[in-house]
């Protein structure tokens, strides 16, 4: 075998081991950045289970606000007083009747 084919010989061989190590590792490469991927997406599912949870609740706390208001307010209305000095009006004629 003469230099110019062994050099020539050593040339392709590096060539190939080249390509197959670019094609293993691309191949390797996408596997290992899908499996990135879906590490990466578990965080977001939770985030976004973690805000479902939170806009529940800060709906379920808005409603409380809302009854609670409701009750503040109904009692010093207007209305709710009249009823109140008509329901005392009415209990003291029972109790002048007894």
């Amino acid at each position: 075998m003469s230099w110019p084919a062994a050099i020539v010989l050593i040339v392709l061989i590096a060539a190939a081991a080249k390509v197959l190590r670019a094609r293993y590792h691309s191949d390797a490469f996408l596997e290992r950045h899908s499996s990135e991927q879906r590490t990466l997406n578990q965080p977001r599912e939770r985030e976004r289970h973690r805000d479902d949870e939170a806009e529940r609740e800060i709906s379920a706390l808005k409603e409380r606000i809302a009854v609670l208001e409701r009750i503040a307010y109904d009692k010093n209305s207007v209305d709710a007083r009249e009823r109140a000095r008509i329901s005392a009006e009415i209990d003291a004629l029972r109790e002048e009747q007894d």
